[in-house]
């Protein structure tokens, strides 16, 4: 069995397992939520990192389209519509982000994403009269294709849609990879000069990521508030953007898994350790992420994808 349909197959197990959990532990259910969402966002960083590029600043799209359905929620309360909303929004703001940050590589991509969240982290601080400022906006109660649903129903109906678009995203992914125009990225990271003796334009490639990473994001952004139904900049700021980046490191962006495994493994991981030891959680994250480091460099999906090959090889 190939490397590919393995993915495929831990996907579905994976899902399923989710599925249970859920059932098992109702609580988890926003958990695991939340876990998809933030996994589908670095799904986005993943293919940036396919090309060398780290952006630091990824949390203005998350939050961008978390306050896109914030703000059009009272007009148009139906998650069928703010979903397609919030990724127009980002979409769109991606494209005009993306023409000026893709002319920078390496350290200087990085921070000017990162400078341009925290632009937008204090603009959603100041104008209080539109964003309430950090007091955030509640998000009022949402139907999903005109259908008016009770609590329950309603956590389940958000979850089933995260993991629909995880699946989406997720072969989408997957087959942009392997298609020219993700060769082409992993050719920016290696050797770009390359590209253009061929007449391929590497900015035209990394501006094509860098729209679809936002649009992933702003897609994350979007679930999370109709997840929490409260939206506040925290989204957009700095540790915001830092998580993602930590998330990517943790599942490894080898394989279109590693984003969900390392978000899962997140989320996880912080809640029992806030529950069990509240004051020392961020040290246990931490230190699951220097293991991680040391002996695992691929992350989580890396290490999973070798044993795999070992296996397969035996």
């Amino acid at each position: 069995m190939t490397l590919r349909r393995i993915e495929l197959l831990l996907a579905l197990l994976g899902a399923g397992a989710l599925v249970l959990a859920a059932m098992a532990t109702p609580w988890l259910k926003f958990v695991l939520t939340i876990a998809l969402a933030k996994g589908i966002a670095v799904l986005g960083i993943m293919l940036l990192l396919r090309a060398g590029q780290v952006s630091f600043g990824h949390a203005l799209y998350v939050a961008l389209g978390a306050y896109a359905v914030a703000f059009l929620a009272p007009v148009l309360p139906d998650a069928a519509l703010l979903l397609p909303a919030a990724a127009l929004t980002t979409t769109i703001v991606g494209t005009l982000i993306g023409l000026f940050v893709s002319r920078y590589r390496e350290i200087f991509f990085g921070m000017l994403n990162l400078a341009l969240s925290m632009v937008f982290y204090s603009m959603l601080e100041k104008f209080y009269h539109y964003t309430k400022g950090t007091d955030g906006i509640r998000v009022p109660p949402l139907t999903v294709a005109g259908l008016e649903l009770d609590r329950v129903t309603h956590e389940w109906t958000i979850f089933g849609i995260a993991l629909a678009l995880a699946f989406g995203f997720g072969a989408f992914a997957r087959v942009y990879l392997a298609s020219p125009m993700g060769h082409a990225l992993t050719a920016i990271k290696t050797r770009e000069t390359r590209l253009d003796f061929m007449g391929v334009s590497a900015r035209s490639v990394l501006l094509a990521a860098y729209v679809l990473s936002a649009t992933m994001a702003g897609c994350a952004g979007a679930l999370i508030a109709m997840a929490t139904r409260h939206v506040t900049p925290l989204l957009s700021y700095w540790t915001a953007s830092g998580e993602l980046v930590f998330i990517a490191i943790l599942g490894g962006a080898g394989g279109v898994l590693g984003p969900f495994l390392g978000a899962v493994t997140y989320e996880l991981v912080r809640v029992y350790a806030a529950a069990t030891v509240a004051d020392m959680w961020q040290m246990i994250l931490g230190a699951v992420l220097l293991l991680v480091i040391l002996f695992a460099r691929g992350g989580i999906w890396g290490l999973l994808a070798l044993r795999l090959q070992r296996r397969g090889a035996a």
